[in-house]
């Protein structure tokens, strides 16, 4: 690569870079949209004295800034998350931003911390300097505190700002939570009390944005690198190269004659995580140098010499093949993967090849013979400059190709066509008119690894040949002739059929399986066709007659060319159907049909409005093999008509009027029900199963519903009353169409609950609630933050059949809501305050234990017997507890240390959120470690089985009865297989155990049940 190319990348790069530097200049404005916008300053609303002074903020440095507009509680009332970017940052978008500011509306509540850190969030302000200007008339409403996201902002950032506008705070308002926003990132406070001085404050802010200029970094200093190359490669072959380290992502190696300048580049890669490339070397051999260069400045970082040798191949091949036969060439050794094999006449300029492989991974592949006879050569080509390095001659030659062929065929037909000395696989026979020119070709097959296969004759007589035609540059090798004759073929009908019936049909002299058999209008152009059937193997079969009588022919037609060989003519008359139906039917009931004459068992039997046009239907039955059915009727009152209707053409063949009147239907509720309840309701006169009894809003339009139940074959059933009160409407609507047929009014009252539940609970405890005034078994008690919006719930538990029951307190401390809920439209129904308050809890164990020893754990004040203790790593996540155990009833219980030792945390785990409510550290040691606790103990670690040691010890305390002891390593404290009382000074001798194994020494202090000291032995 030229110098000139590289110097031109790196300009591009730098025109990225300017756009990006002033990428680092983005500001957001982030506007109040609060209700307390609409607060008015002699007279004028704030939002429109903001909306007023805007443009003075926005002055000349916007033309080169990305600027954007935020704003908070504009759209949703308490909902502290209405935060939306009304204008992305971006090139002048000042204009966008005072339109957007004009359609601000003031609607809810004040989450400035989280605008200003959405703000900075979306400003990259940990990757590029950033601008926040904050306009608010009030003081964070959303329980975060503004001060803290600014120092985690300015300490985080990369340059970031924030500028604060406080405009017509109340004078009893704390403003420090708005400046601190400023004052802890460097930026501008200003509060302003009119529309003279916000415009003043905007100005100055303004001012403020124009004048930042983030300082610039200092060049770090370029390290040194090491690269690594194989030191020896083969010209075109493909090396690794490493480097450690990386200077800068963007950097890149290059492979260069040795000596060559600095900036001029040969092959070139870019870095990545790997720290690894592959570059496929030049052909050219020589001395050569790995470079590794830095993007930004093209300086050389880091070289290695590298020596490429010529690149020599052998190739191995027949010296004779067939044309256009495949034959295997090998090669010895591959360069590269890409490299190809080819064949090109003796000559052939370097680089020109067309029959060519790719060598891969292999050692030997297949080529295909030239179509041309002559004299060639196989060249082993590098990819690198296509230059050749390896040649072999061969010889391609004519091969001696036979057909064998009959004399005639039927037009359409297949006939069998034999041949010898195929010459690849791909090869083909065709058919085609005699003297066709050499490349053209009819039907044909493959000839593959067959020596005969059937062939289709074309559908027009006359003089054929029959070609075997090679693969390689579709050269005829072989050729036979062959007559095409015309076929004697018959086909046989009635004279007459009724309209969309179906009729036999048979036919003599079929020529090929797939022709076919169609009835179509007599005298129809050659080519088109109606109904039809297939003939395959068969003389005769069904088929289907049109729906529109009149003249028509039957066709027996080859399915080469799509030539008519025969035909027959037959008449299509109507046919003599009838449909009865009863004279009335009441709306959506089910009524009987009958009819006579079928023509088709797919014709169908529908009811539609009378004088309906022709194709159009209602609710309708498939005839089938039937002569009678239920037919469904409308909705609607009215005269109708019952037809019977031909599928084919879809033709009314038969039609009988009827008429739909309205039923008598009743419905019968309650006068009053209590809201959720289940409360029965009756009918009579039910017209269809599927018909349903809905309950409504009084006045709601036909068609709408709420809880409903399906009538099927009941009188009467139970129906879920609404949440809310209010007078409703009972009605019995029709399935069909949806209409109502009768109604009954009633009122739904509210319902008289109460819940009991203790003032205090501990977080994570069990707390005893109670209530009256049940109003269905799926309503539910559940426990909520004090002030949570109706529908929302915490743990909870389902009323059923039941007056009281424990819930389960929440993990957190604070103050909540025990509510009852019904669970139609989950509306509260009676409320009671609870303060959750924090439990006292402690856990205890040794300070250290020898890893895998079993040791005691105990605690105070358990909140629930689902708690549990766990052992985990100190530091680690408080999800961690793979060691555990739930507490229950105990206070204390056995636990194993883990084999790996380490500082870990006992900690006391509530089950409710997975609370850690107390901790202990403990430090495990290695299985062999001794533990001392006010004693020490000197003795050998490993003795003979039998023998006779000293031990030595020095203690803190004295008491009445000390002893040294040896027990087996599982062995219970207090247990041994032998003990020393202490009576005097150190040493003390003990005999050790006859089996081999693994002991332990120990200090008790046994007037005060205490081990002082332990200490492993291994007898041996």
């Amino acid at each position: 690569m030229s110098s000139f190319f590289r110097k031109a990348i790196l300009a591009a790069g730098l025109s990225i870079a300017a756009t990006a530097a002033s990428a680092q200049e983005n500001v957001m404005v982030v506007f109040d949209g609060s209700n307390s916008m609409w607060g008015q300053i002699e007279g004028v609303a704030k939002i429109e004295i903001a909306r007023d002074v805007m443009d003075t903020l926005l002055g000349d440095w916007t033309e080169n800034r990305e600027v954007g507009l935020m704003a908070y509680g504009h759209r949703r009332r308490g909902d502290c998350g209405d935060i939306e970017t009304l204008v992305q940052p971006g090139a002048a978008t000042r204009d966008s931003i005072l339109e957007q500011v004009k359609g601000i509306t003031p609607t809810g509540k004040t989450p400035l911390t989280d605008a200003v850190e959405r703000a900075a969030t979306e400003l990259a302000y940990t990757d590029q300097p950033a601008t926040v200007v904050l306009i608010s008339d009030g003081l964070e409403s959303c329980d975060r505190d503004p001060c803290e996201l600014a120092r985690a902002l300015e300490q985080g950032g990369v340059g970031f700002t924030a500028h604060v506008v406080g405009f017509g705070l109340g004078a009893d308002q704390d403003d420090t939570s708005l400046s601190c926003i400023a004052e802890e990132t460097g930026g501008t406070y200003i509060q302003a009390s009119n529309a003279e001085e916000l415009k003043s404050a905007m100005s100055s802010v303004s001012t403020a944005v124009a004048e930042s200029t983030p300082e610039p970094e200092p060049e770090p200093a370029l390290p040194d690198v090491t690269v690594t190359g194989p030191g020896t490669a083969v010209g075109g072959s493909i090396i690794e190269v490493t480097w450690e380290p990386t200077a800068e992502q963007g950097d890149f190696l290059t492979v260069v004659p040795a000596g060559t300048a600095s900036g001029d580049y040969g092959p070139t890669q870019g870095v990545n995580e790997d720290m690894t490339v592959a570059f496929t070397l030049p052909a050219d051999q020589g001395m050569y140098e790995i470079r590794y260069i830095h993007d930004d400045s093209d300086t050389v970082l880091g070289t290695d010499a590298l020596e490429i040798t010529k690149p020599e191949v052998v190739l191995t091949g027949p010296d004779m093949v067939l044309i256009g036969e495949d034959f295997t060439i090998g090669w010895s050794p591959t360069i590269n993967p890409g490299d190809v094999v080819t064949i090109v006449p003796v000559g052939a300029d370097t680089g020109n090849y067309e029959s060519y492989i790719t060598v891969r991974d292999r050692s030997e592949g297949s080529l295909n013979a030239p179509a041309d006879p002559g004299m060639y050569e196989l060249r082993y080509i590098l990819k690198v400059d296509n230059r050749t390095v390896a040649t072999r001659p061969i010889e391609v030659t004519e091969p001696e190709v036979t057909l064998s062929v009959p004399d005639t065929a039927l037009a359409g037909s297949k006939f069998t066509v034999g041949w010898t000395g195929t010459v690849n696989r791909q090869d083909y026979i065709t058919v085609v008119p005699a003297g066709t020119r050499e490349g053209e070709f009819g039907n044909y097959f493959v000839v593959r690894d067959k020596t005969e296969n059937d062939l289709q004759a074309a559908a027009e007589t006359g003089l054929y040949e029959v070609r075997y035609v090679l693969r390689e540059g579709n050269k005829t090798l072989a050729s036979a002739p062959i007559e095409i004759t015309t076929p004697e073929v018959t086909v046989t009908a009635p004279k007459t059929a009724t309209t969309g019936s179906k009729f036999p049909v048979s036919w003599t002299g079929a020529v090929n399986g797939n022709d076919y058999v169609t009835i179509v209008p007599a005298g129809t152009d050659e080519g088109e066709f109606g109904n039809y059937i297939v003939v395959r193997n068969k003389t005769e079969n069904t088929l289907q007659a049109p729906a529109e009588t009149g003249m028509y022919e039957v066709r027996y037609v080859l399915r080469e060319g799509n030539k008519t060989l025969a035909t027959t003519p037959i008449e299509i008359t109507p046919p003599t159907v009838t449909v009865s139906a009863p004279e009335t039917a009441t709306t959506g009931s089910k009524f009987p049909v009958s009819w006579t004459g079928t023509v088709n068992g797919n014709d169908y039997v529908t009811i539609v409005p009378t004088g309906t046009a022709e194709g159009e239907f209602g609710n309708y039955i498939v005839v089938r093999d039937r002569t009678e059915n239920q037919l469904q009727a409308p909705a609607d009152t009215g005269m109708y008509e019952v037809r019977y209707v031909l599928r084919e053409g879809g033709k009314t063949l038969a039609t009988t009027p009827i008429e739909i009147t309205t039923p008598e239907v009743t419905v019968d509720a309650p006068d009053t029900a209590q809201t959720g309840e289940r409360f029965m309701v009756s009918w009579t006169g039910t017209v269809d199963a599927g018909d349903y009894i809905n309950i409504v809003p009084a006045g709601t339009a036909e068609g709408e519903f709420g809880n409903y139940v399906t009538v099927r074959d009941d009188t009467e059933k139970e129906l879920q009353a609404p949440a809310e009160t209010g007078m409703y409407e009972v009605r019995y609507v029709l399935r069909e169409g949806g209409r109502t047929l009768a109604s009954d009014m009633m009122e739904i009252v509210a319902p008289e609950v109460s819940v009991t539940a203790p003032e205090m609970a501990l977080a994570g405890s069990a707390i005893r609630v109670s209530w009256t005034g049940t109003v269905a078994a799926g309503d539910y008690i559940a426990i909520v933050p004090a002030g949570a919006e109706d529908g929302e719930f915490g743990n909870y538990f389902t009323v059923r059949d039941d007056t009281e029951k424990d819930l389960r307190a929440p993990s957190s401390p604070g103050l909540y809501e025990i509510r009852y809920i019904l669970r139609e439209g989950s509306k509260t129904l009676a409320t009671r305050p609870i303060e959750i308050t924090e439990p006292e809890v402690t856990v205890s164990g040794p300070s250290e234990v020898r890893a895998t020893d079993t040791f005691k754990v105990s605690w105070t004040g358990a909140v629930d017997p689902g708690d549990y203790v766990a052992l985990a790593p100190m530091g680690s996540g408080d999800d961690d507890f793979s060691n555990y155990f739930t507490i229950r009833q105990n206070t204390e219980k056995d636990m194993t240390a883990p084999e790996t030792p380490g500082m870990y945390e006992l900690r006391y785990i509530l089950r409710e959120g997975g609370r850690v409510l107390a901790r202990q550290p403990i430090e495990v040691l290695d299985a062999d470690a001794a533990l001392n606790s006010g004693a020490e103990l000197t003795a050998p670690g490993t003795a003979a089985p039998g023998s006779t040691i000293e031990v030595g010890w020095s203690v803190e305390a004295t008491s009445a009865d000390q002893r040294i002891t040896i027990a087996a390593a599982d062995q219970a404290i207090f247990t041994w297989i032998e003990a020393v009382k202490i009576t005097g000074e150190p040493p003390v001798s003990l005999t050790l155990p006859d089996e081999p194994g693994s002991y332990e020494l120990r200090f008790l202090d046994v007037s005060n049940q205490a081990v002082l000291a332990r200490k492993v032995i291994t007898v041996k």
